[in-house]
């Protein structure tokens, strides 16, 4: 059976959020598609709100708490991420850039994702082309070409389920990373304890 990790890293700062919700739809498309492909998706969730404490004492000290840690790991491992933030100010999140500021330099080289946002209005839209698009450029990941905005009209009459137009925005996004998630190796072991050579076989090695 392939299998394949998909993380998705949501900065939404409320309970329930839009910015979750959008994440999910995404993954949910995602799902679909790499399902159609007969790859199995291992799906983990990363919520920045849960670790916002952590990523403070983080820059603070150098040291990621032992649930900084894990989240950390999960993009690491991942062949593929989503990742969405509220917009403010015309830009993500502090919380959202706190969180990729704290990444090893070469983590996200290569990894192919799609770029969310949400906010109030269309108004923001442009924040995804001129502040996410920029900063994982810098980090080299490999950004698919749709990015999806969802403003409060997009959600339909509020109950949660989605225009039709922003349904198709998820849908094409998710199209887009399925082929590049689907071609990737699987990640394999990060941790550099996780590969080790037992000393007993280097003694009768040698």
């Amino acid at each position: 059976m392939t299998t394949r990790n998909l993380t998705v890293v949501t900065a939404g700062l409320s309970q329930p959020s839009a910015t979750r919700l959008l994440a999910d739809r995404l993954a949910e498309a995602t799902e679909r598609g790499l399902r159609e492909r007969g790859v199995t998706p291992q799906i983990e969730v990363v919520e920045l709100r849960d670790l916002a404490h952590d990523l403070v004492d983080n820059l603070l000290t150098g040291f990621p708490s032992p649930a900084l840690g894990k989240s950390i790991d999960k993009v690491a491992r991942a062949d593929g991420l989503i990742v969405v933030t509220p917009i403010f100010t015309a830009s993500y999140s502090g919380l959202f850039k706190m969180f990729f500021d704290v990444l090893a330099p070469e983590t996200l080289v290569d990894k192919p994702m799609i770029i969310g946002a949400t906010a109030g209005t269309a108004r923001h839209s442009l924040a995804l082309d001129h502040a996410l698009r920029p900063l994982f450029a810098y980090l080299r990941a490999l950004v698919v070409p749709t990015a999806v905005f969802a403003a409060a009209e997009d959600w339909g009459n509020g109950d949660g389920t989605s225009t039709r137009a922003l349904a198709d925005r998820v849908d094409r996004a998710a199209a887009e990373l399925v082929p590049l998630v689907a071609a990737r190796e699987s990640q394999g072991p990060l941790d550099a304890f996780d590969s080790l050579t037992p000393f007993e076989q280097l003694l009768s090695s040698g």
